[in-house]
């Protein structure tokens, strides 16, 4: 009661004072916009901080969408229904109304309106705070990050609304609708973006680590011009029959800036990439920074969120056990004389088992890829996995992953009722840009070249034994291609897109390869008739595949969010085959 005559009371003095001074009274914690404006370094500052503003219910590295929707694996976590990216790995309950996709789409556009906010501060006030040569750098750096987001939000819902510092200024973007360009030509825009940047930065970034470089600018120009190289990203008009070879071309021409630079190459041991002391080695060629409080001196450092729910159950202090490699990964890994088995390798399910030993061999990244009971978790033996490790067994298997965690005797950056750790997410490391380069040589038929380039990374993989998975020495075996696998464009083809599968595994961009190269429906579906009766020691899991069904010519691309399609009626249209 006490409570209720405090707050009448204060109501009646504020009616009693006058509109004019309640008005006048100054705002506090908001930030002045003139003042802000005026302040260019800052502004790029503040653009480049929302990159790694992300959380596990819109992670910027789209882990849900890339790895979780294919056939790497599945979501994990305490059931179908935690979290709601169950629709993303079945697609056949796939709607626009998942509260994830929206929350997506926002944060995106949100990182994109810190850019244009840069853009007009660097306008106005660039030359004269920063003078000319680095106000064209930081414009150069900030077109960068504004062509980076608008990448992930083409490679989620195509049909997007194309908001620049123009329509900023303007105050236009309730009337922009996402339907004023073609796929393409909104690829034109962010390569346009891009282009900026690989005209003006410099090949190493001043900082060392942190900001965006031309090499990085002709790495995202190359990925590009391969994305749209294949078709417009719908099966019908997506695939070999219709590769545009001038857009290969440019793929060629813009690694061969990254093949010269003499600051970027393959890390000698492949575990050694996915360790935080090596997190801006030269295999880094751009990467979202994180780091912990006893680098950066705060509470909790700036911890890679993204990934949070990710970390094994019953290794981390909140392990939730989401992003669950699948049976299929696994037995891709399987070499036969050092080789993969293309044709049979699913034919039967299998696994190592630590101090078993087995006539079947197996890649070696696989021990670097994919945790599994009675090996050592990221190497080390007093963390050694079990079954127990696995949160729901039933549903989901035994498998973990490795790659975006680090050893467990670093510790958490952050362990209160969450978890978090200073892993940077890689947006192009090195390898990964030679096998866009290996796969538009393929098309471009230089089979030698991409041979070679292929036949490196594997080579890289045989010697990464014996520093961190000695204990698997004897289960591992792996070979470089013969000459006679690239005779012809369809063999080629296979070699490269088996190790762009067994090199980039969990690191989220699985699904979008299967639908650049036109084949994601037959993958997909031949996939889930397959897991859906996976077991793994007599433990039957993933059965929720029954339901399963990839659909081509909808599902390619994700729908507009419901929120989004409905926040100004009739401005946006939907993406085929939704509602």
């Amino acid at each position: 009661m006490k409570t209720y005559k405090l707050f009448l009371a204060a109501a009646l003095m504020l009616s009693a004072a006058s509109c004019d001074d309640f008005i006048d009274v100054p705002p506090t914690g908001v930030i002045d916009g003139d003042l802000a404006y005026s302040q260019p370094e800052e502004m790029v500052t503040a653009a480049y901080a929302s990159f790694g503003n992300c959380w596990f219910s819109y992670p910027f590295n789209l882990w849900p969408y890339g790895d979780v929707s294919s056939d790497d694996c599945l979501k994990g976590g305490s059931g179908t229904t935690d979290t709601g990216y169950h629709p993303m790995e079945i697609w056949s309950t796939l709607t626009a109304t998942p509260g994830e996709l929206d929350e997506l789409w926002y944060r995106l556009y949100c990182n994109v309106s810190r850019c244009n906010r840069a853009l007009v501060s660097l306008e106005q006030y660039g030359n004269q705070k920063l003078g000319a040569e680095t106000a064209a750098r930081r414009t150069a750096e900030v077109k960068f990050l504004r062509a980076h987001n608008y990448f992930k939000l083409l490679t989620m819902f195509r049909q997007i609304p194309w908001i620049d510092e123009k329509v900023f200024v303007n105050h236009t973007q309730e009337k922009t609708r996402n339907d004023e360009y073609t796929y393409e030509e909104l690829f034109r825009k962010v390569i346009a973006d891009f282009k900026e940047a690989y005209d003006v930065l410099p090949e190493v970034a001043e900082d060392g680590g942190g900001r965006t470089n031309k090499i990085a600018a002709a790495s995202y120009l190359a990925k590009c011009y391969l994305t749209i190289a294949w078709g417009d990203g719908y099966e019908a008009t997506d695939g070999t029959d219709f590769i545009n070879k001038e857009y290969m071309q440019k793929v060629v021409d813009y690694t061969d800036e990254v093949v010269k630079s003499s600051h970027f190459g393959y890390l000698e041991d492949y575990g050694d990439i996915f360790l935080p002391k090596y997190k801006n080695s030269k295999e880094s060629i751009f990467a979202v920074q994180t780091s912990d409080y006893a680098e950066d001196h705060t509470n909790f450092g700036r911890a890679n969120w993204s990934n949070m729910l990710n970390g094994c159950w019953g290794i981390w202090s909140c392990g939730w056990d989401f992003h669950k490699p699948s049976q299929n990964l696994v037995n891709a890994f399987k070499t036969k004389d050092g080789l993969p088995m293309f044709d049979e390798y699913n034919d039967e399910t299998d696994y190592p088992v630590r101090g078993i030993a087995s006539e079947q061999k197996w890649d070696p990244r696989l021990f670097h890829t994919v945790g599994m009971p009675s090996w050592p978790y990221k190497y080390e033996a007093e963390y050694t996995l079990t079954k127990s490790n696995s949160r729901t067994p039933n549903t989901y298997g035994y498998y973990t992953s490795l790659k975006e965690v680090p050893q467990r005797s670093g510790g958490e950056t952050y362990n209160g009722s969450w978890q978090a750790f200073a892993m940077n997410d890689y947006i192009l490391r090195y390898t990964d840009v030679m096998l866009m380069r290996a796969e538009a040589l393929i098309e471009l038929d230089r089979m030698g070249e991409a041979r070679t380039i292929i036949n490196d990374i594997r080579q890289r993989a045989a010697n990464s034994v014996n520093k961190h998975i000695g204990y698997a020495a004897d289960y591992c075996q792996i070979a470089i291609y013969p000459s006679s696998y690239f005779q012809s464009k369809e063999s080629a083809r296979k070699c490269l897109r088996w190790e762009r599968r067994l090199e980039t595994a969990m690191e989220n961009g699985r699904y979008f390869d299967l639908r650049r190269w036109g084949i994601a429906s037959t993958t997909l579906n031949k996939y889930f008739e397959t897991e859906k009766n996976v077991q793994y020691d007599g433990q039957t899991y993933a059965q929720y595949y029954s339901d399963a069904h990839y659909t081509a010519g909808k599902n390619e691309f994700y729908p507009i969010p419901y929120n989004q399609l409905y926040y100004i009626p009739g401005l946006y249209v939907q993406n085929k085959g939704y509602k």
